[in-house]
């Protein structure tokens, strides 16, 4: 009980965190140059135009449906802390617009403003909620749809309102900007979601297989699997070295291969995704 306490105390100041850096995004960047971002953040923006309610209002309010459905997909568990982010999100939107924007250059607006936002979200995802809007229905679809990163979905989402919004402010150069944010956004949120899990796959065809695995081994702490192989040529039976190594590591492999076998066939190529002790937990609930 007491570490769902604290957990649950942790989560809360995670939250309210994220929410303001997400609202900062909105109120100091994007919305004040006119940028929708897309989502139902970016609706309020278009609606605040039409009918000068404040965005952080309208963003509350636009989530109400939402948020029912979400409950019925989800339960109340997990309303109970997206509901807890939307009005904090609402609240410091509100807070924070008053203030002048930080930058009028639409780009650096998109830039910071996109940035801001993903850190936002993907925070708030991290402690199992969202923020609301279109991150309900994007955590609905990840359910069925798990091969769509989550980056990918909100752009699709995006580009249909930032469309909207580049017709309602008879403005392409501005709709454009607003763009430029969307794709910011989703890269940075993908970025903030996965981290960077770029490795590298390395095979490395040797006459020494034993001196270079027990290098790589014992210099770099790699795991190394030896593959049984025949020279297509030659006919001879030869041991394959196989490692997967974070990218900063690469560099260190190749060296060692040379040093004990400056003859060694190497081929190196990237991977995206990697699962298994030192990478990512295959059976953790994917965002």
């Amino acid at each position: 009980m007491k570490k769902l306490w604290i957990r649950a105390v942790r989560d809360s100041i995670i939250i309210a965190a994220a929410a303001l850096i997400y609202a900062a995004g909105i109120s100091l960047f994007l919305d004040p140059n006119n940028l929708a971002p897309g989502g139902v953040t970016g609706i309020a923006v278009i609606l605040n135009r039409l009918c000068g309610i404040e965005t952080g209002t309208l963003y509350f309010l636009l989530n109400v449906p939402i948020v029912l459905l979400g409950i019925w997909k989800f339960g109340w568990r997990f309303i109970t802390k997206t509901a807890y982010a939307i009005v904090m999100t609402s609240a410091f939107t509100n807070l924070l617009s008053p203030y002048d924007a930080l930058t009028t250059d639409p780009l650096l607006a998109a830039l910071a403003g996109g940035v801001l936002i993903a850190c936002g979200i993907g925070m708030i995802f991290r402690t199992g909620a969202t923020t609301g809007g279109m991150d309900i229905i994007v955590k609905i679809l990840r359910q069925k749809y798990r091969h769509l990163k989550t980056g990918f979905l909100f752009q699709c989402f995006d580009i249909v309102i930032v469309s909207i919004s580049g017709f309602l402010f008879r403005d392409l150069n501005i709709a454009l900007y607003a763009l430029l944010a969307v794709l910011i956004c989703g890269r940075a949120l993908d970025y903030v979601l996965y981290g960077s899990d770029e490795a590298r796959m390395i095979y490395i065809i040797t006459g020494k297989p034993q001196e270079v695995g027990r290098k790589l081994l014992m210099d770099t702490d790699v795991g190394v699997t030896y593959f049984q192989g025949r020279g297509g040529w030659t006919g001879e039976e030869k041991q394959v070295i196989f490692c997967v190594v974070r990218k900063q590591l690469a560099p260190q492999v190749e060296e060692i291969a040379k040093e004990e076998d400056p003859a060694s066939f190497m081929i190196i190529t990237s991977a995206s995704e990697i699962y298994g002790e030192g990478y990512k937990d295959f059976f953790a609930e994917r965002l």
